[in-house]
């Protein structure tokens, strides 16, 4: 019984990782790339994982210690899965890190970027630019206006979503 105290995660991880788990489940949603035009490729789930990921982070900031805990752990366990996706993919143990610690720099500079979209809303000029550039890489971008009307219905409904219920991991993406 010690033991199991001991060793059992902390509940904010517990959240974290169940929090990425709907962020899976959300991400591979087919409306994203069917409907919305995102590209199924590569780097196309990654930008599309980043984007969800960001969108949680960014409903959980600001409110309080357990939120700042539970949004470490999600945090946390994207770059693991990142990590794990990598080795799957056969890039050697040599070249791990240097490629995680590209993809960990590129998520942070998504966050800053989407925060800064986000403070010039109602302007969604930016946020379009940002979608552009970003999950619309590898195309002409010409689907990236209804990505932008998907993520502003994904904050509003994250929004409106008590942190009650975020913080147990039920997170509620169907007004999107």
């Amino acid at each position: 019984m010690l033991l199991d105290r001991l060793f059992r995660p902390r509940p904010a991880k517990v959240v974290g990782r169940a929090l990425y788990a709907r962020v899976v489940e959300q991400s591979r949603a087919r409306a994203l790339y069917a409907d919305l035009g995102a590209p199924d490729t590569v780097e196309g789930r990654f930008e599309i994982y980043s984007l969800h990921v960001v969108l949680l982070l960014d409903r959980l900031r600001g409110h309080g210690e357990l939120a700042g805990e539970v949004s470490q752990s999600l945090f946390d366990t994207y770059v693991t899965s990142l990590d794990n996706a990598l080795r799957e993919m056969g890039v050697g143990d040599l070249s791990v890190g240097r490629k995680m610690r590209k993809l960990g720099e590129a998520l942070y500079g998504r966050g800053k970027s989407y925060d800064a979209a986000f403070a010039s809303l109602p302007d969604t000029g930016p946020l379009q630019a940002l979608l552009t550039r970003t999950v619309y890489a590898e195309t002409d971008g010409s689907a990236a206006s209804g990505m932008v009307t998907y993520v502003l219905a994904v904050r509003a409904t994250l929004a409106t979503q008590p942190l009650d219920q975020l913080l147990a991991s039920d997170v509620d993406w169907t007004a999107a």
